[in-house]
């Protein structure tokens, strides 16, 4: 041990409670709610209900951890589980995650009634809380729903990149290891948030693969089966980003918008597709940089480190020697 650090005592001072800094908390606590007040007055939220509305993170990261146990229970269940007791598992686990999820998406929606522009009229003209929960009941039931064909079309990302990999040796390795898998998976479960109009719960499934993994799938990005991330690290895909079937994609590779167009104000316009259609059985390198609302051609192979701005034909090959240097004002570049 460092013998400086060996002769700090770490030792309770003289006096016990009696001793303990001054922290100055009431001034802090005061600050901090000056602070908040002046964030809801500039956002319009200054009309609280008294308690917390917003999904919980935790919960989210409980509802992926039982719902991807559900969908792989052998492999991503309990350690302790045996065959003869899966479906009592799936059933179990799969109750608990979807009344957890109900929850989770009243808040949600309660949150869209309350914030929304559309809707802060229907809100000040009395609509209660309690008037969300047949939706949120409905919406749910509609998620459950999809829950068999989420598990068949994520059988076929698990075999490509089992196939797609030499390193691979088993589809076990691939489902447990796999960070592009890991992604995928999530991805999938947020698409289906997403597309039932839950955008803050999808975003929030789809953050848990990104901080784990390093891959940032926006929820909205259109994705088919036999889709294969190898590597992973550094990939970004946008919201209105399509990719067809049986696409691979290596490490560090964008599928990025090109420029956001702004209105008179300067804000920026959202819900524009502004993001690439990559066809079927297109293979995109490391490094590769691909943006805006361009087509990338079925068949195509896109080489690493390349930087495309503009659609390619079916079956291009596509490399640094031979593709196009942006032009002259083309606009700054973006990732969103």
């Amino acid at each position: 041990m460092n013998d400086k650090l060996s002769n700090i005592s770490w030792t309770e001072p003289a006096g016990g409670a009696a001793s303990q800094p001054n922290w100055n908390l009431d001034a802090i606590v005061t600050d901090l709610r000056a602070v908040r007040q002046q964030w809801r007055n500039q956002t319009g939220r200054n009309r609280e209900l008294g308690l917390r509305e917003l999904p919980s993170r935790d919960k989210v990261q409980w509802l992926v951890n039982g719902l991807t146990g559900v969908l792989f229970p052998m492999r991503l269940g309990p350690q302790d589980l045996r065959e003869e007791s899966e479906d009592f598992y799936v059933g179990y686990t799969l109750d608990a995650a979807l009344n957890e999820l109900l929850h989770q998406v009243k808040l949600e929606l309660l949150y869209q009634l309350r914030y929304q522009n559309k809707q802060r009229q229907e809100l000040a003209t009395g609509v209660s809380p309690g008037s969300i929960g047949s939706d949120a009941v409905q919406i749910v039931r509609q998620f459950a729903a999809t829950l068999p064909e989420l598990r068949r079309i994520l059988d076929s990302d698990v075999l490509a990149a089992f196939h797609g990999d030499p390193a691979a040796r088993s589809v076990d390795e691939v489902l447990l290891c796999y960070p592009g898998i890991s992604a995928i998976t999530h991805h999938r479960l947020a698409h289906t948030l997403y597309r039932l109009g839950l955008p803050l719960l999808a975003r929030m499934v789809a953050e848990i693969a990104h901080s784990s993994t390093g891959i940032d799938i926006h929820p909205g990005a259109t994705i088919g089966g036999s889709f294969f991330i190898d590597h992973g690290t550094g990939v970004v895909i946008g919201e209105t980003a399509v990719i067809g079937e049986r696409v691979r994609i290596y490490q560090a590779v964008t599928l990025g918008a090109k420029s956001f167009p702004a209105d008179h104000d300067g804000v920026l316009q959202k819900g524009q597709l502004r993001h690439p259609i990559v066809e079927n059985d297109v293979v995109i390198y490391a490094g590769a940089t691909v943006l805006g609302r361009i087509t990338l051609g079925r068949g195509s192979s896109i080489g690493g480190n390349v930087w495309l701005t503009r659609s390619v034909p079916p079956g291009s090959n596509i490399t640094q020697a031979n593709s196009q240097q942006r032009s002259a004002g083309e606009g700054d570049h973006h990732h969103g």
